[in-house]
């Protein structure tokens, strides 16, 4: 698991869709009390996966610790 290496969403573009959430196997997500998804457990983050950043439709997760921030 990734110490370094987490999601960060983008809640300007994030339409709060879930599909991040729904994803990701490990328990990273949580949620806002608006309903959007929210960083709860970056530790769980496998890293490298970047499953949750290539299933967002609109784009809004990066992650901390890519070397092109």
């Amino acid at each position: 698991m990734a110490r370094n290496w987490y999601p960060v969403i983008d809640y300007e573009k994030c339409t709060g869709c879930l599909t991040c959430f729904n994803f990701c196997p490990h328990g990273v997500y949580g949620l806002r009390e608006d309903g959007k998804p929210l960083v709860v457990n970056p530790d769980n983050c496998v890293e490298m996966c970047g499953g949750c950043q290539k299933v967002c439709p609109t784009g809004a997760i990066r992650y901390n610790g890519d070397i092109a921030e």
